[in-house]
C-alpha cells in the first residue's frame, strides 16, 4: 500500500483523541498594579466559575493555534493584544473532567485604556488584580498556568521592554520603569535605568510633556520593532 493509498482509508476517528483547547493569560497594568483578565464560565463543566479566556480549536476557521486564541479573545472579551506568545501546554486526564485534555497556553501584556471601555460594560469579564487570584476559585487548573504566565512576564522584564506594551500609547520613563518594578518584584536604580532604555534607542520621544509632580516629563511611545529586542544582560539592582 503506498501513501496515498494508505490517506484514502485513513479514518482518523478510529483512534480516540484528547480535546485540544488554547487559553490566554493577558495582563494590565492598571490602577499601579498588576492586573489579569479573567472570564465566567456560562456553560458547564465548570459553570459560573472565573477562569482565563479560551476555547476548543476550529479546525474550519484555525489555520493555527495562534488564530484560534486571538478569535477566542475577540469572541469572549473583545480584546486583541498588540502582541501574543505561546506560554506552555499542558495535557493529562485530570485538569477536565470530559475527558483527556491538552490546552495550549499563551500570554501577553495589553494597556488598560485599550480596552477599559469595552470590559467596563461587559458582566462576564474583568481585571482581577493578581495579588487576589488567590483567593479566587478558578476553573481547571488555571491557577498554575496563571503562575507560570507571570513568572514568565518577571523573567522577561529582565532583558527586554516588554513591560511597556502594559501601558497608555505614551508614558513617561518614570511609569515604564515603575511597571518594569511592578513586574520584577523589586526596586531598580532610575540612572541606570534611563541609561540601559536611552542607549538600546527603543522609544520615539513625541516631543510633548506631562506634568508629573510639578515636574514637566518628556512622553515616549515604543517603536514597533521594540518587542523583540532583547538586552545583552539582565537588569541588575
Amino acid at each position: 500500500m503506498n501513501e496515498q493509498n494508505f490517506l484514502a482509508s485513513y479514518n482518523r476517528r478510529d483512534f480516540l483523541s484528547p480535546l485540544i483547547t488554547v487559553d490566554a493569560a493577558l495582563f494590565t497594568y492598571h490602577e499601579e498594579q498588576l492586573k489579569v483578565l479573567l472570564v465566567k464560565r456560562g456553560e458547564h463543566p465548570e459553570k459560573g466559575k472565573w477562569g482565563l479566556p479560551g476555547g476548543f480549536v476550529d479546525e474550519v476557521q484555525d489555520k493555527c493555534l495562534e488564530d484560534t486564541v486571538l478569535r477566542k479573545l475577540k469572541e469572549k472579551t473583545g480584546v486583541i493584544p498588540p502582541y501574543i506568545e505561546q506560554l506552555c501546554s499542558v495535557g493529562n486526564n485530570q485538569r477536565d473532567v470530559r475527558g483527556w485534555s491538552v490546552t495550549v497556553c499563551y500570554t501577553a501584556l495589553i494597556a488598560h485604556q485599550v480596552c477599559e471601555a469595552h470590559i467596563d460594560t461587559v458582566d462576564s469579564v474583568m481585571w482581577c488584580p493578581i495579588n487576589e487570584i488567590a483567593q479566587q476559585s478558578l476553573a481547571f487548573d488555571h491557577h498554575e498556568l496563571i503562575t507560570q504566565a507571570r513568572e514568565r512576564l518577571k523573567q522577561k522584564s529582565l532583558y527586554s521592554i516588554v513591560p511597556g506594551f502594559a501601558l497608555p500609547e505614551v508614558f513617561t520613563l518614570p511609569e515604564l520603569q515603575h511597571v518594569h518594578e511592578i513586574l520584577i518584584g523589586k526596586e531598580i536604580q532610575k540612572k541606570s535605568f534611563r541609561r540601559r532604555i536611552e542607549q538600546a534607542d527603543l522609544l520615539i520621544d513625541t516631543g510633548e510633556k506631562r506634568a508629573e509632580r510639578g515636574r514637566p516629563a518628556s512622553l515616549y511611545r515604543l517603536k514597533k520593532a521594540s518587542a523583540d529586542y532583547r538586552f545583552i544582560r539582565n537588569l541588575e539592582f
